[in-house]
């Protein structure tokens, strides 16, 4: 009896493993051609996060009585100005200062340095010295990567104009005929998938609109408040460090320490370790506000995911593509645990609608009438 039960047992272990395999095989394949795909996919990223950000605008002129052209066109013509007038009034300064804040960093490292190889810790052997030295190395490529994404913002990225161009026309449809989609979806599906392709897109959508929303609210507190403390102490470099402070704020978790520590090194460089001190105070400070007050207030839902989760999410996206597969970890993950609870719960015996289910009719997503 037990060796029956033991060659049932690894029939259904082969079966699991080769089913396993399978799906590792298609999803490798589907990786590959996201890559081959990856100068199309990423103008639609791009689209749809600058739709996320501007549809509440659209919506607006919507409700009262705009044509979807029209309110399509003025969004888009809004905010292009508004891009413009952010790369006048802002990039061009920290462009000029980027030199001096990447060598602000590597002074702050190498002081660190200096300080770990004196008493008390005298740490002087060779990899720790290696280990410093990369650091260095790691600093100035990240720094120099993250202060180009500030100055030229999407077309650096894709080192290409053309991006941001089909970026903004692919805003402007959706903008335009976003609300159709769904509608238009339902009747190309048959049977069940009807229904459940357009509910999994709905909600998807609305938690990648909530996503993004918020995080550029808080990216936005957090960096005028952490300005102002670094412009009450005279540290300089405000502007490149607030900059930096908001767009980091779009990487959960490695974002906020990535700026923190920068803005630390460069008060320890210019004003010494008192100024530092403070400023790592005031980062503290401002971090602790955000996650207990800010986003509470500001994000009323979250997105369902634990911070080690977000944290993997993150380390796994950078590892992958750097900046990029940084910046698309958490909403990736976010989608894909939408995915997972809606999969869940046509499983389960609890009816949809329950306490705890999605509701995108609150976040603003362009639910189609």
């Amino acid at each position: 009896m037990s060796s029956v039960k033991a060659r049932a047992a690894l029939r259904i272990s082969a079966r699991v493993s080769a089913e396993l395999l399978l799906v590792l095989v298609m999803l490798s394949v589907a990786l590959w051609l996201l890559g081959r795909m990856w100068s199309i996919v990423w103008p639609l990223v791009v689209g749809l996060l600058l739709t996320t950000l501007t549809w509440p605008v659209a919506r607006f002129l919507r409700r009262r009585g705009w044509p979807p052209a029209l309110a399509a066109s003025v969004v888009t013509v809004l905010f292009l100005l508004v891009a413009v007038g952010i790369v006048a009034l802002i990039a061009v300064p920290v462009a000029s200062q980027s030199g001096e804040l990447t060598d602000g960093v590597v002074e702050g490292i190498q002081r660190l340095r200096e300080w770990a190889a004196g008493p008390p810790l005298n740490i002087g052997d060779a990899q720790i010295n290696q280990a410093f030295d990369s650091a260095v190395a790691r600093a100035q490529e990240g720094l120099g990567s993250m202060v180009g994404a500030v100055v030229t913002g999407v077309s650096t990225v894709v080192n290409g104009v053309v991006t941001a161009v089909l970026a903004l026309f692919l805003m402007f449809f959706f903008l335009k005929d976003g609300p159709r989609f769904l509608p238009w979806l339902s009747r190309q599906l048959p049977g069940r998938l009807a229904t459940d392709v357009p509910t999994v897109f709905d909600r998807g959508w609305a938690t990648l609109g909530s996503f993004v929303r918020s995080q550029a609210a808080v990216g936005l507190l957090d960096a005028v408040l952490i300005g102002l403390g670094l412009w009450v102490l005279g540290v300089p470099l405000v502007l490149p460090l607030a900059v930096l402070t908001f767009v980091s704020a779009f990487v959960p978790i490695i974002g906020a320490l990535f700026a923190g520590f920068v803005a630390v090194l460069i008060a320890l460089v210019s004003n010494g370790l008192t100024d530092a001190l403070i400023v790592l105070a005031i980062i503290v400070v401002v971090q602790q506000l955000e996650g207990n007050v800010f986003q509470p207030m500001i994000q009323s839902r979250g997105l369902g995911l634990h911070a080690a989760v977000v944290l993997l999410a993150v380390t796994l996206g950078g590892s992958l593509a750097g900046i990029v597969g940084s910046l698309l970890a958490v909403p990736v993950a976010a989608l894909i645990a939408v995915v997972w609870n809606y999969v869940r719960e046509q499983l389960s015996d609890e009816p949809a609608g329950e306490p705890g289910s999605d509701d995108s009719s609150e976040t603003g997503a362009p639910v189609p009438s």
